[in-house]
């Protein structure tokens, strides 16, 4: 066999170009399928809701629910963070928070002027409000 003719003969490449093909598509076919069979759900969204902060001295600030979805402050399902510390206590956990209600937040740690203030939904890990102290 004289070289110029092995180049000619491809007889053979067809037959694999389509297998190669059909398994490709096979691979992608399932992988789409696996993905809505197991779940590409739609991500939990933090509670929308409206807060201001008022009244804000060292020891704490008030919070008032002006609009929105009630919060869960049970169960760490709201964190607090001053500062970038989580804070913690009797304080932070005041139960659900609805739309006209006011509580004071009394800190721990203590608050200084210029601190961020962020209120984390646990389970989205979103923030639903944040502030910058003012005392």
């Amino acid at each position: 066999m004289q070289i110029p003719e092995m180049f000619k003969k491809d007889d053979a490449v067809s037959p694999v170009i389509g297998v190669i093909l059909m398994v490709a598509i096979t691979v992608i076919l399932a992988a789409v399928i696996a993905a809505f069979v197991f779940g590409m759900g739609t991500p939990e969204s933090a509670p929308q809701a409206s807060i201001k902060a008022s009244n804000m001295s060292e020891d704490g600030f008030t919070i008032v629910h002006q609009g929105g979805d009630q919060i869960d402050f049970t169960n760490n399902k709201t964190k607090l963070f001053v500062g970038g510390t989580e804070a913690s206590g009797d304080s932070v956990d005041i139960g659900t928070f609805s739309v006209g209600e006011e509580e004071y937040i009394n800190l721990t740690p203590t608050l200084e002027d210029g601190d961020s203030i962020r209120f984390i939904d646990d389970d989205s890990n979103q923030p639903i409000a944040s502030f910058t102290a003012d005392i």
